[in-house]
């Protein structure tokens, strides 16, 4: 349970400040006028708990749990007693409790729900919001967990493709570092007893063993300062938006991270337009979920476009980052009334693009990896057995 700070005035006019525990600041202020006290400021203490990390399956599970409850006829304050007693989470048990102490007192859901942004963004709010007012609540929350499995699944369907060659690069610079430090310069020793000149390979690999022991550290250290580097101008506006722009361009990954946009993009404005919320809103929603800066500029310049009595085609297909063939569905959507319809669509196509993009990068990268083991490690160990192999064909002819 969050800790607020408060001021307040006894009857006698005497200022009294204080922490104290509950669920949120009305609880508080009410509190405090129940105790004769003139409620001065509350506010949430510095570094009071928000709550721990609740994973975004135990929302979907609480979503859909939610819908088949109201949809069955159960009122919501009972539903969300329900659904805190068994959820195996405490911090989300405690903040589905807290939502239910505030609709109890009168509270919408919505607003409830956005006092907990952490865990509720923008887009489940305003879905809410959307079906508190036209009375279908229960169809908007099974429509938002039925999206929130599909983002689940084209997240997973990105990082999958992801873990694969940085796990087997990754092997492969483990591996090098091994023979460079501890391999190649037992065998440095044994050639120099040799008393000839070692091949032109050996020897740039004994060279390029010295170099990586000797400056081992200073190596170590200069690419944990270029990722932190790269980390901290990723948080800026400047840097995240060069960033993203350079990875919609990689000849690969770049067209799958465009495919997945594209179906974020379709899929949440689809969700969001067929919950009733409307469209400038529903626009800057979706910017703001795109998880790529040039999208959501692409989505914003969208929405001022409409804002301007324009269409939404125009800016998309100016942007350069959908594909011709979006742009002009999304307009045949537009003239025809339908465009939730066209924006699943859109999406269930790529959904299916990402499966592709997917299995093709995998298949693709599976001979690509194998050429660069073979070259690097593989290249290692022939220039450290030239010099035996030199020696062996001496000995014959002699």
């Amino acid at each position: 349970m969050p800790t607020f700070e408060y001021t307040a005035k006894t009857a006698q006019g005497a200022e009294q400040t204080g922490t104290i525990d509950l669920p949120n600041q009305e609880a508080v202020m009410a509190h405090l006028r129940k105790n004769k006290m003139i409620v001065v400021r509350v506010r949430e203490a510095k570094g009071a708990k928000k709550g721990g990390r609740i994973a975004t399956r135990d929302i979907v599970i609480f979503t859909r749990q939610l819908a088949t409850m109201i949809d069955a006829g159960l009122p919501i304050v009972q539903s969300l007693d329900i659904l805190a007693q068994q959820s195996e989470n405490k911090t989300f048990s405690k903040i589905i409790k807290q939502i239910k102490q505030d609709v109890e007192s009168g509270t919408t859901f919505a607003d409830a729900l956005s006092k907990h942004s952490k865990q509720f963004d923008d887009l489940y709010t305003n879905m809410v919001h959307a079906g508190e007012i036209g009375g279908i609540l229960d169809t908007i929350l099974a429509r938002l967990s039925g999206y929130m499995e599909k983002a689940i699944r084209l997240k997973a369907k990105i990082k999958g493709a992801m873990i694969y060659p940085i796990s087997i690069v990754s092997v492969a610079v483990i591996v090098t570092a091994i023979l460079l430090i501890f391999v190649i310069p037992t065998f440095s020793d044994m050639f120099s007893s040799f008393g000839q000149a070692l091949p032109l390979p050996t020897q740039i690999a004994i060279n390029l063993s010295y170099v990586t022991i000797a400056y081992f550290k200073y190596i170590v250290a200069f690419w944990i300062a270029l990722v932190m580097a790269i980390r901290m101008w990723y948080k800026t506006e400047k840097g995240r938006f060069a960033i993203d722009g350079f990875l919609l361009k990689l000849p690969i990954f770049g067209q799958l991270l465009r495919k997945a946009a594209v179906a974020r993009f379709t899929r949440t404005l689809a969700t969001l337009l067929s919950s009733g919320v409307p469209i400038l809103d529903s626009l800057l929603i979706t910017g703001k979920t795109a998880g790529n800066k040039v999208v959501e500029k692409t989505i914003l310049n969208a929405r001022q476009s409409i804002s301007e009595g324009k269409t939404l085609t125009e800016p998309l297909l100016a942007s350069g980052v959908f594909p011709p063939m979006v742009c002009q569905m999304i307009n045949v959507g537009e003239t025809t009334g339908a465009l939730d319809s066209m924006l699943n669509k859109i999406a269930d196509f790529y959904d299916d693009e990402v499966d592709n993009a997917v299995n093709n990068l995998t298949a693709m990268m599976e001979p690509m990896v194998i050429a660069f083991l073979g070259v690097v490690i593989g290249g290692l160990v022939i220039a450290m057995y030239m010099p035996i192999f030199k020696m062996g064909s001496l000995i014959n002819a002699g």
